[in-house]
């Protein structure tokens, strides 16, 4: 089998990556494109199967992606899917290396993110693509000798042929460019002293790539301050890594117990108690719950609509804009506050990104603006607090246009993080650092209530007894000893 070599590499004009070609990559990632997309990386980043990749200085999400990489072996220009695929000369295994820390500042592009010297090992053999089935091929990744990524290319989205024949609508392949085909779930961060294998094969033909191998080690040299440096954050970490879990990172949102406490009180009772704080400026006003009955408790994520203006609508309206992002990333108890300045003029959200809001496990969605599909939405099991309704779209007033940053919503400030409780008397807005403190207050105050309307209804006055002097205290001391708080208890 013919083997890849260093003039191998120099015959790349063009490298070509597709984001995500994968079902299973898909769902780990929350969306499904209806078509393909792509971003380059440079021919300099290629290298050979032993070779060592260096995680840049001051990064730390170096991730690995096992891919199937497709060679160019005869010019291809407007080709048809039937036939596309003989277009291709070989097939062999690629690992699209990327640095997370660096994403930010490519807005997309993935230029240095991506392409760092080294940044796409490839090979070591050569497949004739004549040789093979397209639909029967399988990619495997290790990281120190353990499975890590597992797929056929029965998993694709987009097949191969659909991938080359698209790309050859505007340019121009030519012999020697490389298509990176896309990674299935697995994807993960590496680390200095890791060992990543990637092999590509066609069982049924009895053919393979064998194992690309690539070792990672510890660059020394910083990268200088007259370009952006390495920066992540945690939503970057979990990206990388694959999940939260294996960030290392704290759960996400309330515990359990902390929900429990805060959703045993009414919301009247927590204000109370944050008043006694010296909060005054915590609640949400102006809205109403399509499911009054429902106390909910969850954290805040953000998203703020600004008033539209055509030209900005085009640019950040349409597509996979901030509102469908945010949608698409809420995670089990999170509650989304929009910011839509108190105007009802037209809907922030319908019935079909609630449902997508409730499909991801948000505790509510809450809006100082319109909703549309009322009806729709209201059957839904997830409360939404809105404004009114309105069945026009969202470019008639607004735009989205940021997420998870400091908001206004219904006259109150609201952060990423923040504890959002609601019921049918409203929402407040509960300072993380606080809410222990607020919700043991509050079920404290409510057991006393509890006591207090008791002896209202056998005929006391409330002179004395709302709020109670130190003679009531003491009677409401010998009650609680043989009437103990049920919301106390976990």
């Amino acid at each position: 089998m013919e083997q890849v070599t260093a003039a191998t590499l120099k015959q790349a004009g063009k490298v070509i990556a597709v984001h995500l070609a994968y079902q299973s990559r898909a769902e780990q990632r929350g969306r499904t494109p209806a078509k393909p997309s792509y971003f380059l990386k440079a021919s300099s980043s290629l290298s050979l199967s032993g070779s060592a990749i260096e995680r840049p200085a001051g990064c730390e999400l170096l991730a690995y992606e096992g891919e199937i990489a497709l060679v160019i072996g005869k010019a291809a220009r407007r080709v048809s899917l039937e036939n596309a695929w003989q277009h291709v000369g070989h097939v062999t295994a690629s690992n699209d290396l990327g640095v997370y820390d660096l994403k930010y500042a490519d807005k997309g592009s993935n230029v240095r993110s991506k392409s760092g010297d080294g940044f796409t090992p490839f090979g070591p053999g050569l497949i004739p693509a004549a040789d093979v089935d397209p639909a029967a091929l399988r990619v495997r990744t290790w990281v120190n000798g353990r499975l890590v990524q597992e797929d056929t290319t029965a998993g694709l989205i987009f097949p191969f042929s659909q991938i080359v024949a698209d790309l050859s609508q505007l340019m121009t392949l030519e012999p020697g460019d490389i298509i990176l085909t896309g990674t299935p779930a697995g994807s993960s961060v590496a680390v200095p002293g890791d060992l990543i294998e990637v092999e590509v094969d066609a069982p049924g033909a009895g053919l393979s790539t064998g194992r690309l191998r690539t070792a990672v080690v510890q660059g020394s040299a910083e990268l200088a301050d007259f370009g952006n440096g390495p920066k992540a954050t945690d939503a970057d970490r979990e990206d990388a890594w694959g999940s939260a879990e294996a960030a290392g990172l704290a759960p996400q949102g309330l515990s359990a117990e902390l929900k429990r406490k805060l959703t045993s009180v009414g919301t009247a009772t927590l204000s109370a108690q944050l008043r006694k704080l010296g909060l005054n400026n915590v609640s949400i006003d102006g809205l109403k719950s399509t499911r009054p009955e429902l106390r909910i408790a969850g954290t805040a994520r953000t998203l703020r609509y600004v008033p539209n203006r055509e030209d900005l609508f085009k640019t950040h309206g349409g597509g996979f804009n901030a509102q469908k992002r945010i949608i698409n990333d809420l995670n089990d108890g999170d509650v989304l506050v929009m910011e839509a300045r108190g105007e009802p003029g037209t809907g922030t959200v319908g019935d079909i990104l609630a449902l997508r809001a409730q499909v991801r496990g948000a505790a509510a969605i809450v809006t100082d603006g319109g909703v549309r599909d009322v009806a729709a939405v209201a059957a839904l099991d997830m409360p939404t607090f809105f404004t009114g309704a309105h069945p026009a779209v969202l470019g008639r007033k607004h735009i989205p246009w940021d997420t998870d940053l400091t908001i206004s919503c219904g006259g109150a400030t609201v952060q990423p993080g923040d504890i959002i409780v609601g019921d049918s008397d409203g929402l407040l807005v509960i300072p993380p650092s606080l809410a222990e403190e607020v919700a043991d207050g509050a079920i404290a105050q409510e057991h006393e209530e509890t006591f207090i309307a008791e002896k209202v209804g056998e005929g006391n006055s409330v002179e004395g007894l709302y709020p109670m002097n130190a003679a009531w205290k003491a009677k409401f001391a010998e009650w609680a000893a043989t009437h103990p708080n049920p919301a106390a208890q976990p």
